[in-house]
């Protein structure tokens, strides 16, 4: 309470002051470009990911533009300590997604390199993950791939140093007859998905499907 008191908690767009377990204020929250998409059916980022592996449906909670409080709200979850961050959002997939008949079997987040995680102190997708997975009573698996490279973060690369992927995942241990949820913050060009999703569909007839909380145009 004394905490509250002497630090509250503000609104990271326009620094109003807010209940402890928001990250926007009802005003801004007006400003945040949702994408409205249907899982099971077509989408614009179901179709980017066609170009790049079989997939069976496709979900992004929100629009990635330049500039606008999308960025600003992931930037907070993966670059300014706001692991709560990562909860709120899976409570705003959880107002607007219903799988219907089209339930995954488990939830895969993208893992970190342990030294990026402990240099973060967390995954930006676990609490996001586990949140997801208790509300739609779906298994997840935090830790069946394994980030073979540390590297810089995404946001800082250029563009042919983020398409540069190869052998950067593997599994570390074999799943069959599965259809598999891959979570992700940010779809920019895909390819970090594609990997993964090339090492989940080379084993026994297992299927892929995505999640992620932002998708760039």
């Amino acid at each position: 309470m004394i905490l509250d008191l002497f630090f509250p908690n503000r609104c990271i767009h326009c620094n109003r002051i807010i209940d402890g377990n928001l990250i926007v204020c009802n005003i801004c929250f007006e400003q945040i470009h949702f994408t409205h998409f249907d899982y099971s059916s077509e989408n614009s980022l179901k179709e980017k990911c066609k170009l790049l592996f079989p997939i069976e449906h496709a979900y992004a909670l929100m629009q990635f533009e330049q500039e606008n409080l999308s960025r600003k709200i992931i930037h907070q979850l993966k670059y300014r300590s706001r692991e709560k961050t990562g909860k709120i959002l899976a409570d705003w997939v959880t107002e607007r997604l219903s799988f219907k008949n089209e339930k995954p079997d488990i939830l895969i987040s993208v893992p970190l390199h342990p030294k990026k995680e402990k240099e973060r102190g967390y995954n930006q997708l676990h609490l996001f993950t586990k949140t997801l997975s208790e509300f739609y009573g779906i298994p997840f698996e935090h830790h069946l791939l394994k980030r073979n490279h540390y590297s810089k973060a995404q946001a800082l690369k250029d563009k042919k140093h983020r398409l540069d992927t190869q052998n950067t995942f593997s599994l570390k241990k074999k799943i069959s007859n599965h259809h598999v949820l891959l979570i992700d913050d940010v779809f920019t060009t895909g390819n970090t998905l594609a990997t993964i999703a090339w090492e989940i569909l080379k084993e026994g007839n297992n299927k892929v499907s995505v999640l992620v909380m932002a998708m760039d145009e």
